[in-house]
């Protein structure tokens, strides 16, 4: 037994839990490549004055959560806690805002690292799936993005979760409601982190789960209250849209989120089945993302749904997903010559499209048909010397348990006629 297991915090995907996963990762892709998204990938690490920049200097996850490195060259790296920052220094740094086509619309699939305390529904290592559109305002783009997000997830079947809906405001009405906030924070019986928090960003004191400090958040100012005209207008614009697409929301005006980068339109999905990990997803506008990080302005929106939490909100609901078989037709030989034709056949089936195993490991009848069960393959071909002498195969149905005799040359082209 290996003495060596996965690091805290941390899991292993495997067969067949691992299909569930990569369905959820397809369901959520789907609608994002039907819209002109195209995908992207980033390095698994970035600078970390990218992250400092980008996502908030006195946000957790830049000063508690980041794992960081130093290279033998001097640099100092850290694992990406998100991907929006990279996504946007990668579109930055190919020029791709300079086309002349925006906004770029782009998704990407893949995994995030924190240094969180593991529970049920939050890990140190855990997949995301996300989409960015950058280079433009235009409340149609916010709500585009929402309701793609909530087509994959009612494409999957969930139905139990909720969109909240808020507006952070902009940078001419933004900072009278920070000033407004710090003046009710400093009023408050607060620990001096919490404090210090409240000097730098105010807002993120609001997302602040503690009840010692939501108890006394109540008859806190609310943003929507100090929004400025155009910054009602384009959220009232967003909120319209989604009605008349026919996605329900709720209005949370503490909505805030946990990243100090976003602006006006911000959103969360949660599914009450889930505990204190409601959130399955979120996102929001950032136009001002671009400048933090050295670029020009760049008005972009964007959001990323958790593969993992999405997957257990799938189990809260009791959702079985429809999965088809890895394998759809499963080779049995008795015998060498028998293990060459077949072979041979599995090859060829493969190379028209049809998934299809082979019994390796010289097990006998009995051992080769217990893996063809587990296998979940609909078909079986078993063959001995016999068989072979006869020009012929045993094709067994593993559903009806039909079992019929059939040229070893017609094996590919009967096998296309009965499943296609």
């Amino acid at each position: 037994m290996s003495t060596f297991k996965a690091p805290k915090g941390t899991y292993d995907l495997l067969p067949p839990d691992s299909a569930r996963f990569l369905a959820v990762r397809e369901a959520i892709a789907a609608p994002l490549r039907s819209s002109g998204y195209g995908y992207i990938e980033t390095p698994g690490f970035e600078n970390v004055e990218l992250f400092a920049r980008g996502v908030g200097e006195s946000t957790d996850i830049v000063t508690k959560e980041m794992y960081v490195f130093e290279t033998k060259g001097g640099d100092k790296l850290a694992l990406r806690p998100e991907t929006t920052a990279p996504v946007l220094r990668a579109v930055l740094e190919a020029n791709l805002h300079k086309t002349g086509n925006l906004p770029v619309k782009v998704w990407y699939s893949g995994s995030q690292y924190r240094y969180e305390r593991p529970q049920k529904g939050r890990y140190r290592h855990f997949s995301q799936v996300g989409a960015e559109a950058i280079g433009a305002e235009d409340p149609a783009l916010d709500a585009e993005l929402i309701i793609l997000a909530d087509q994959a997830y009612r494409t999957l079947g969930l139905r139990d979760f909720r969109i909240l809906l808020n507006s952070l405001g902009d940078k001419e009405c933004r900072p009278v409601y920070r000033a407004a906030l710090q003046d009710f924070l400093r009023g408050l019986d607060l620990d001096e982190d919490t404090l210090r928090r409240a000097e730098i960003n105010p807002l993120r004191v609001l997302d602040d789960k503690r009840e010692s400090v939501q108890k006394q958040l109540t008859g806190a100012p609310l943003l929507r209250d100090y929004l400025c005209d155009a910054c009602k207008a384009y959220h009232e614009e967003v909120r319209e849209l989604m009605t008349e697409a026919g996605v329900s929301f709720e209005d949370d005006p503490k909505l805030v989120r946990g990243l100090d980068y976003y602006t006006r339109t911000t959103f969360e999905f949660v599914h009450d089945g889930l505990g204190s990990q409601s959130a399955v997803g979120g996102g929001g506008r950032y136009d001002g993302l671009s400048e933090m990080i050295g670029g020009p302005a760049l008005p972009s929106v964007g959001w990323a749904l958790g593969v993992d939490r999405t997957v257990l909100a799938l189990e809260a609901e009791g959702v079985e997903l429809d999965i088809p078989s890895a394998t759809s037709v499963y080779a049995v030989p008795l015998g060498e010559e028998a293990r060459r034709v077949l072979f041979g056949k599995v090859n060829d089936l493969r190379k028209v499209g049809i998934a299809a195993d082979f019994a390796y490991g010289g097990k006998g009848l009995k051992g080769a048909m217990k893996n063809a069960n587990r296998s979940g393959a609909r078909y079986t071909i078993v063959a001995g010397e016999r068989d072979l002498a006869e020009g012929v195969v045993q094709l067994k149905d593993m559903e009806s348990g039909e079992q019929t005799a059939i040229g070893v040359n017609e094996i590919v082209a009967e096998l296309e006629s009965r499943l296609g």
